[in-house]
């Protein structure tokens, strides 16, 4: 005799339906979730089968619950702490992270034209809106701020999950300017409205589900930040040798017509 088919558990399906939305990052590391009583409403579901649901995920890492409610757990920490720390102050990091983004830019802004759908672009032109209003105060921390989610909304309407949270990832990093200073990015003399102009075409092109234009404009994007910001390093290399320069009066002094190093040992 077979066994009957039993319907899925209703804790169990109201925990596989909250991970769905964090695999897919709507539901994203360190939000808090509504109080337990407004999500049992929120879903028609009993607190104890919330409850049960809620506790199964914790349980997988996915959620910690607190005394002050729940939240969704930073699950990417144990990727991007070591890796902070592994990429801080390494010279050749900025380079590879920039030809990493090279590889994976123009392909999630393709997606993103093909996929997005009217919620994702409806984010996109927020954020777009945002960006304007940042630029026009000359703002160059919101103005990077705004960068920065604009490319996770790309990520985002991609809808590749895989893309979305590795890049979310590098994104944290980004935020702790672990591969470059975005401020000085947008200090650059010239730089600010050339970055505006284009992450407005990245949008544009997304927004109009143009795929090849999304993919060329964040090609051009991701390469002229690249040459900014190798611009900004090598004139900052050669303002710390002029200023070593100056220093020469402190280490040299003059005897007999020729300079010699001047060297202070201990006193006897």
């Amino acid at each position: 005799m077979q066994d009957a088919i039993r319907p899925p558990r209703l804790a169990d399906a109201i925990a596989g339906h909250i991970e769905r939305m964090i695999l897919e990052g709507v539901l994203r590391p360190g939000e808090r979730l509504a109080s337990e009583r407004d999500l049992a409403e929120k879903l028609n579901v009993s607190r104890p089968s919330l409850r049960e649901a809620l506790d199964q995920l914790e349980k997988r890492g996915l959620l910690v619950s607190k005394r002050d409610g729940t939240t969704v757990a930073q699950f990417l920490a144990p990727l991007s702490v070591p890796l902070a720390e592994l990429f801080r102050d390494k010279p050749r990091v900025t380079a590879d992270y920039f030809e990493y983004r090279c590889f994976v830019e123009a392909q999630a802004a393709k997606l993103a034209a093909l996929r997005a759908t009217d919620l994702d672009r409806q984010t996109i032109e927020a954020i777009v809106e945002r960006m304007r209003a940042a630029h026009a105060l000359e703002d160059p921390y919101k103005e990077g701020e705004t960068d920065v989610d604009l490319h996770l909304a790309v990520y985002e309407a991609s809808h590749n999950v895989v893309l979305l949270h590795i890049m979310r990832v590098l994104a944290e990093l980004l935020r702790e300017g672990i591969f470059f200073n975005r401020e000085k990015l947008y200090l650059r003399h010239g730089a600010r409205p050339i970055l505006l102009e284009q992450h407005l075409a990245i949008a544009g092109a997304v927004l109009s589900g143009d795929v090849d234009r999304a993919a060329q404009a964040a090609d051009e994007h991701i390469r002229y930040t690249f040459n900014t910001v190798e611009e900004i390093r090598r004139d900052e290399e050669r303002l710390e040798a002029s200023l070593r320069r100056l220093e020469r009066s402190d280490l040299i002094s003059s005897r007999d017509g020729g300079p010699t190093v001047s060297v202070s040992g201990p006193s006897d």
